[in-house]
């Protein structure tokens, strides 16, 4: 399995013959800027995207066109994104797991926001929600963007993630130490990669509070096209 930071909260996971680009925002992300898009796409076979925000759907539908793969999330953006846009899309709802090839992916709660931007304002994009990705013998987390919440006690407890990829920003997310204590009280994480931080200065720079919070855990910070073997 191999984990690639993409920049902010985008990564590409290859895992179990298929390959996940997990909200890919690459056009105007100041972490991907000059890195080789070529590359990160590579072989895309499918698009897992948490939410509406543009920070996280970014490249999305421009990708799923270019690529000719199909879109996976909350229904209703994903009928949406059909309808408007004419792509391929695998919408479920919270609780509901679809199979892509021999990959499980379970779609869970977080505790956030969904939009999409609209020439009025913000348009209604569908909740917001995590993915559990099972292949390859390892359950990965992906937060998307949350809160601590107390549904993570059953995700713990059920799902079992051995490697965690958690929001660590801080200001619209979790920070560092609330990230620690979700970490620490509701899962038993081997690895966890931490994410959307470092893009702004609003946001968390590192991620130390997390790794000093939680010896014994291998929190690794990512590097920007630097895949993370596993």
């Amino acid at each position: 399995m191999k984990i690639t930071w993409l920049g902010h909260s985008g990564f590409r996971i290859e895992i179990a013959g298929q390959v996940l680009l997990v909200d890919p925002w690459l056009t105007g992300n100041p972490m991907f800027e000059g890195k080789d898009r070529a590359a990160a796409i590579a072989g895309a076979t499918h698009i897992l995207v948490s939410h509406g925000h543009g920070d996280h759907t970014g490249d999305t539908v421009a990708l799923a066109k270019e690529l000719g793969v199909p879109v996976v999330g909350i229904y209703d953006l994903m009928s949406w994104w059909a309808e408007a846009e004419g792509i391929d899309t695998v919408g479920f709802n919270k609780g509901g797991t679809v199979k892509l090839g021999d990959v499980a992916v379970t779609l869970v709660n977080a505790c956030h926001s969904s939009s999409l931007g609209g020439a009025n304002g913000p348009v209604y994009a569908g909740g917001e929600a995590g993915f559990m990705i099972a292949g390859e013998g390892h359950v990965i987390y992906f937060s998307g963007d949350t809160d601590i919440m107390a549904d993570m006690e059953w995700m713990g407890d059920l799902h079992r993630p051995d490697i965690g990829i958690l929001c660590v920003g801080g200001h619209f997310t979790m920070d560092p130490a609330r990230a620690a204590y979700a970490a620490r009280r509701y899962f038993d994480f081997k690895t966890i990669i931490p994410c959307h931080y470092r893009t702004f200065p609003l946001l968390a720079q590192d991620a130390k509070p997390l790794a000093d919070a939680l010896p014994g855990v291998d929190v690794r910070e990512p590097q920007v096209m630097q895949p993370i073997e596993l």
